[in-house]
């Protein structure tokens, strides 16, 4: 399971925000590895960052990009981008890297991840496009997601969401821009 101590050492110098410890003892005491949104799951990076390596090599690079979590069951991680030398884990924009290609923002800060969550839906990512899509007759809520749609309303004051591409959508359009272009200079 992982846990804050495992956070702080894979984060080193960055400070943890407090919406990930958080959601960290919702994991322990509530969810108890039981899922509460659908494909999610905190994962503590990889120190040596080898599939970010992938990408690219570069320093800039790997000290912008924080994994922190599973996306879907594929293999797709969000993680946090520091964009610029001032920002900090808790107000850095939040990125999904697709398990077959592509790397997108998904959401402002870490706050607003934690309310697309209450979708309770694995993303579909691909090389050009980003989307949450979820079969209205074939939906079936993930096992702890109430529990965790009334901790978010309880702890953070924030309502669940019946559209997270509205979210995303709002995201894209403040960072998606600076993102690629940041993007385009790391491929290997």
């Amino acid at each position: 399971m992982t846990t804050l101590d495992n956070f702080r050492q894979y984060f080193n110098h960055l400070e943890i925000p407090t919406e990930l410890s958080s959601l960290i003892r919702f994991q322990q005491e509530v969810s108890r590895q039981k899922y509460y949104s659908e494909g999610f799951e905190l994962i503590v990076g990889d120190n040596e960052k080898s599939l970010l390596k992938e990408i690219s090599q570069d320093k800039d690079f790997l000290d912008s990009i924080w994994e922190f979590a599973k996306a879907d069951a594929s293999g797709s991680t969000y993680a946090f981008w520091l964009a610029s030398s001032n920002m900090n884990l808790g107000n850095a924009p939040i990125i999904v890297f697709g398990s077959e290609g592509g790397a997108h923002i998904v959401a402002k800060n870490i706050k607003e991840l934690l309310q697309i969550l209450t979708y309770d839906c694995s993303p579909m990512v691909d090389w050009d496009d980003f989307y949450y899509y979820r079969c209205p007759n074939d939906f079936e809520p993930s096992e702890k997601s109430k529990e965790y749609c009334q901790w978010l309303k309880s702890v953070w004051n924030v309502d669940p969401t019946n559209n997270a591409d509205t979210i995303v959508s709002l995201a894209q359009k403040e960072f998606k821009e600076s993102f690629d272009k940041w993007m385009s200079g790391f491929y290997a």
